[in-house]
């Protein structure tokens, strides 16, 4: 896939992800076998499991406010981006998260992402 092909699918990637539909970015841009991976934490596999796992952070979501890509770059079948994403937890809690994120894509699916972010800045 051509690195123009590759930048408007992430650029499509980002567009679901603020409206707050990432169960439905899960099925249009994730591979059946995908992995992903939080900071050090042993990975998710497969596309039904992470499914789930989003749906469980989801969960917890009470309000999607805001998701800002600050910076992005692509590379050959590699997409990284630098993000902050703000919600309302079920808490009634106010949550601002920043991280990167690093994906690696196959046939204009992600095969692989990990996410590093600080887990004491969950405020």
């Amino acid at each position: 896939m051509s690195t123009t092909n590759l930048q408007q699918r992430l650029n499509d990637l980002f567009g679901y992800i603020r409206q707050g539909k990432i169960v439905e970015a899960m099925s249009e841009f994730y591979d059946k076998n995908t992995v992903m991976q939080d900071n050090a934490n042993p990975p998710t596999i497969g596309q039904a499991a992470n499914i789930e796992r989003e749906k469980q952070f989801l969960s917890g979501v009470k309000e999607w406010k805001g998701f800002n890509v600050t910076a992005s770059a692509v590379g050959d079948n590699v997409t990284f981006y630098e993000c902050s994403l703000d919600f309302i937890a079920t808490s009634g809690q106010p949550v601002h998260m920043e991280q990167v994120v690093v994906a690696k894509w196959n046939n204009g699916k992600i095969v692989h992402e990990r996410f590093y972010y600080d887990t004491g800045a969950k405020k």
